[in-house]
């Protein structure tokens, strides 16, 4: 039976009411260290990727993460790509990730002439799931990436049952789950390499930015190399292997240490907001809360519900009612299987990931949002459904 695409892929984006406050998605909160320390690169001159705030913010990140290395690049895709390049995966070679993330995971694999090897996710937690992974896995297999999805952790402790038996890496996707925690460990410092994205709507953020984490040394210099363009060490511009110019500049770094500084407080306000939405959500019919599993702590990057039938009205009609009262929303990822760019060469039956695309939107998840604005929203939600 062929899928009916329409009931997957969005409507157009609904009209905010401009004549109303409007209350964003997402926006960083930037009132710290931030322009001190740009200042200080400014008048020392050092604005490049040469600077003491790169080395500090790489020392911080790696302490925030809790494991021994921190590699700093130019966005949470460069350090998905470095990672793979770093363990020496390519042409030949298959990724299991799950279908369900965004196409920066996908694209990455596809970077280093890898084959995508999709598989379903939970609907409980939005992650991969991990009983579907080793059906997967051939004697090509090199890796599984799993993504923190929206904040979650994915189950990590069947994931690297799997992969130690198999002999496989780990990478964790922690590009939305700065903070969050698997069991009592940070995300990122469990599997092999952690990668985070520092955009400008993750919870700390350097503009554009990414890192990478681990404990293992062999990794962490080979992805320092291979980050400066492979520059060998026989002479400077001698370069013995493809490298990639993937550093982050002294400016990005200083702001992103001045985030650091205050992480705990931002992960306290993304989780204070979830807990004023579960307040006033709560018991709505046909509206599923997002997930906190009992071994998970969930950072809450974007407030994520999902909207069943029996709420009353679908998905896209209620991101047009809460539009009209001038409250912006995001639908949830579309799946790598369904991409243009992707649907040729990763067919395949994934339910899952389907449901919570066609379900899926996140709600104002911002550090200046207020709680009787949360009050405002849940109001318009509950008063919609049928």
């Amino acid at each position: 039976m062929r899928l009916n695409l329409n009931s997957i892929l969005p409507a157009p984006e609904p009209v905010l009411n401009r004549r109303s406050r409007i209350i964003p998605v997402s926006d960083p909160l930037l009132n710290g260290n931030e322009i001190k320390y740009l200042t200080d690169c400014i008048k020392t001159g050092w604005i490049s990727s040469l600077g003491g705030y790169v080395e500090k913010f790489e020392k911080g990140f790696s302490k925030f993460c809790k494991v021994k290395y921190a590699v700093s690049v130019s966005s949470g895709t460069s350090a998905l790509h470095l990672a793979l390049a770093s363990l020496g995966i390519g042409r030949g070679d298959e990724v299991i990730m799950p279908s369900f993330t965004m196409v920066s995971t996908a694209n990455a694999v596809v970077y280093q002439g890898a084959k995508l090897v999709l598989v379903d996710s939970e609907i409980k937690t939005f992650c991969i799931d991990p009983a579907k992974i080793e059906e997967k896995i051939t004697d090509k297999t090199k890796a599984i990436i799993v993504v923190h999805i929206y904040g979650h952790p994915a189950r990590m402790d069947e994931v690297l049952k799997i992969a130690r038996k198999h002999r496989l890496y780990v990478i964790e996707d922690a590009a939305e789950a700065h903070g969050a925690e698997y069991r009592g460990k940070r995300v990122g410092s469990i599997g092999d390499i952690g990668c985070f994205s520092f955009y400008g709507n993750k919870i700390i953020t350097t503009g554009e930015g990414g890192m990478l984490v681990t404990s293992n040394k062999r990794i962490k210099e080979k992805a320092e190399f291979l980050r400066d363009l492979a520059f060998s060490k026989e002479g400077h511009f001698w370069h013995k292997e493809l490298g990639f110019n993937y550093r982050m500049s002294n400016l990005q770094a200083a702001v992103g240490l001045a985030q650091l500084e205050r992480v705990e407080e931002f992960i306290k306000i993304k989780r204070r907001n979830a807990y004023f939405y579960n307040k006033f959500l709560k018991g709505t019919p046909g509206i599923i809360l997002p997930p906190e599993e009992e071994y998970a702590k969930n950072v809450f990057w974007m407030y994520a519900i999902l909207v069943n039938k029996d709420f009353g009205i679908t998905r896209n009609e209620l991101r047009a009612k809460l539009a009209a009262k001038g409250i912006e929303t995001r639908i949830f990822f579309i799946p790598i299987h369904l991409q243009p760019v992707y649907s040729k060469i990763c067919r395949g039956k994934y339910p899952v990931s389907e449901e919570l695309c066609r379900k899926g939107l996140y709600l104002p998840s911002g550090f200046n949002l207020k709680q009787n604005e949360i009050k405002f929203i849940s109001k318009v939600i509950r008063g919609t459904a049928n």
